[in-house]
């Protein structure tokens, strides 16, 4: 955060400061754990917690600022602004200083994949200059503005992560951003059940545009998603010069991938999409292309001993699980060299609305097309896909993800087996069951 006064933060948040101090910030917290001398610390309120209660504890440990919704008793009211909205403060603060920033911002949002081509669009430009991006995936309300907050001014480059669960909440967060260059990765019907049809959430995704320079910045869409077309046409209403990427659109430069499958190649002819569009050499880019891994949780691999002898492969991408993307994570596993067998752990798909049972049944439809030895189901509606599997596909149903570990570790897997873990992060929780694997397995 750039040093800024609390008569200037009370400016930029329009609220009024009880009298002049002499303070400079220049660190935005909202946990009270991370107070330093110079921290404005901003009080949210969550569903388990309320920043407020934290304000006396903050102050007495040197804290000089806080933005708080209502006055503290006990604390100094010269030291506390005074908001409406905390949150809404929050992004105040952040767009403010990304105002202050001279470098180029690209704004980047999607159905799938979001934080993996963000990392390596931020990988593949720091073969040019500087990058600062997105930590993790913070990519919400609260991720954006604290995205905006820890902006590296001396970087050329930034790259900004941005989510979304329902209409409205991406045009607020790209006004917050102003992206020079908007990335729309994907739009699969992710979310579904808060949208009345999935055309809707392509409109949702479009709103990223509404931040770009009023004299028109650049669109990097996906010519093969659904509903590129409606993209396309709300990217040229807000003027911006638009570059496409896709099977039909892909960069002469030639890359190899390291990981099979098809979300890693359009992971890559975006990322490239972004280095053309900045006018760096494309050719040079592409050639880093194979040392860009997988994230964790996101398609990464590792090999790791079982408890009786031997080694088995595990595919981590246990940090999200929709369609689309667990159909491609299947294709993967499918299309992979591997020397025991494929096994997939599937867990439940989430907000998907009326469409769940369809959606379900599909993924077994692609199971029982591949060649995929076994198929682990994980919660209720896992059995809908089951149900589409032959019987000479072996198959194991768990209501949840409790014993999972277990049994793979201790009745399931041998040498050579490749293990896919995917499903709904929160829902299915088999994140907890990949923790448990690497924990046991590496080493």
């Amino acid at each position: 955060m750039e040093k800024i006064s609390a008569n200037k933060l009370a400016a930029v948040l329009g609220c009024q400061i009880a009298k002049p101090i002499d303070v400079e910030i220049d660190d935005v917290v909202t946990d009270s754990r991370k107070v330093t001398s110079s921290s404005l610390f901003i009080a949210l309120k969550g569903e388990r917690f309320d920043g407020h209660n934290f304000v006396p504890a903050v102050i007495d440990s040197g804290c000089p600022l806080v933005v708080v919704e209502r006055l503290i008793e006990g604390v100094p009211a010269e030291r506390q602004l005074v908001v409406e909205d905390t949150l809404k403060a929050y992004g105040k603060i952040g767009a403010y200083n990304r105002s202050l920033y001279k470098g180029t911002v690209i704004g980047l949002t999607g159905s799938a994949g979001k934080t993996t081509t963000k990392e390596e669009i931020a990988f593949l430009l720091r073969q040019f200059a500087c990058v600062y991006a997105t930590g993790g995936n913070h990519n919400n309300f609260v991720g954006v503005p604290q995205s905006l907050c820890e902006l590296d001014m001396n970087s050329r480059y930034a790259v900004i992560e941005m989510g979304m669960s329902a209409e409205g909440e991406i045009a607020y967060l790209t006004n917050l951003v102003k992206p020079d260059i908007a990335v729309i990765t994907n739009v699969y019907p992710m979310h579904i059940e808060f949208f009345a049809d999935f055309k809707g959430i392509a409109e949702a995704k479009a709103e990223i545009f509404q931040g770009l320079p009023e004299n028109g910045g650049i669109a990097v869409i996906n010519a093969d998603t659904n509903f590129s077309d409606v993209l396309q046409q709300r990217a040229a209403e807000h003027n911006a010069t638009i570059m496409l990427f896709g099977k039909d659109y892909q960069p002469m430069a030639k890359f190899t991938t390291p990981e099979p499958g098809e979300q890693y190649r359009y992971n890559a002819w975006c990322a490239l999409k972004v280095v053309e569009a900045l006018g760096l050499d494309v050719f040079k880019a592409a050639t880093f292309i194979k040392d860009f891994g997988a994230l964790d949780g996101r398609g990464k691999q590792h090999v790791l001993k079982l408890p009786h002898g031997g080694i088995y492969t595990l595919i981590d991408d246990s940090y999200s699980g929709q369609p689309e993307a667990m159909k491609l994570a299947i294709k993967s596993l499918a299309a992979a060299n591997c020397e025991g067998r494929k096994i997939a752990v599937l867990g439940k798909m989430a907000e998907l609305g009326d469409t769940s049972l369809a959606q379900h049944q599909s993924v077994g439809k692609l199971l029982a097309q591949t060649d995929i030895d076994i198929v682990v189901g994980v919660c209720e509606e896992m059995k809908d896909m089951l149900a589409e599997l032959p019987a000479t596909k072996t198959q194991y149903y768990f209501a949840n993800k409790d014993g999972v570990a277990q049994f793979l570790l201790n009745k399931l897997l041998q040498n050579g087996d490749k293990v896919l873990i995917k499903g709904a992060r929160y829902s299915s929780q088999l994140y907890q069951v990949t923790d448990e694997l690497l924990k046991k397995g590496e080493g």
